[in-house]
């Protein structure tokens, strides 16, 4: 968990004052920026992840972004709105992941032997494995494509934008990038349940 600094920290600068240092690259403000919200992010992390390692993460990748987007930050609005919105889109960001993974591994488990001696014969570690190699041969650009959509959970609109794609490209990526997959781990799935 963050550690918490001593309290005078609450009230001896205005947020806004510690923006406006933090523009000038103040890393006195930015620490006293990470000391006044650490700890209520990191709970509010924990209330939802529930995962101390997983809330920790988001505190230190959060923290990241403030300081990337320091010169940005406005001082006329509410930092802690601004920042507990990070935390909550971050958080939407890794719920979508988690969603996107669980929901691939189940359709390519279960798509081509949906039995249940399935479920008991695969090892689940073997086939998480091979399912990374095989992506690991997907065309680079094909592959980024396929990592952005099933491992960040990010939109066809959101790739687009970091690949300089046009959607329907995106959208065919992710599509070829499924049916290699599910043609290779077939097999592998044959292998296990013959």
């Amino acid at each position: 968990m963050p550690a918490r600094n001593d309290l005078n920290i609450k009230t001896e600068y205005p947020d806004n004052e510690l923006i406006t240092r933090l523009h000038k690259d103040d890393i006195r403000a930015f620490e006293l920026i990470y000391s006044r919200y650490a700890v209520n992010l990191y709970r509010f992390a924990l209330k939802y992840l529930r995962s101390e390692d997983e809330a920790q993460e988001m505190v230190q990748s959060i923290f990241v972004k403030i300081w990337d987007l320091r010169k940005k930050i406005k001082t006329d609005t509410s930092f802690k709105s601004f920042i507990f919105t990070i935390a909550y889109n971050n958080m939407c960001k890794l719920f979508r992941k988690r969603k996107y993974n669980k929901e691939f591994v189940n359709e390519i488990l279960y798509l081509n032997h949906p039995s249940s001696e399935m479920e008991r014969s695969i090892d689940y570690k073997s086939l998480i494995d091979s399912l990374e190699k095989i992506i690991e041969k997907l065309p680079e650009k094909q592959k980024t494509v396929f990592i952005k959509s099933r491992y960040e959970g990010k939109s066809t609109k959101e790739i687009a934008e970091d690949v300089g794609l046009s959607p329907g490209t995106v959208d065919n990526y992710i599509s070829a990038s499924i049916n290699f997959i599910k043609s290779r781990l077939k097999f592998i799935a044959d292998d296990f349940n013959p």
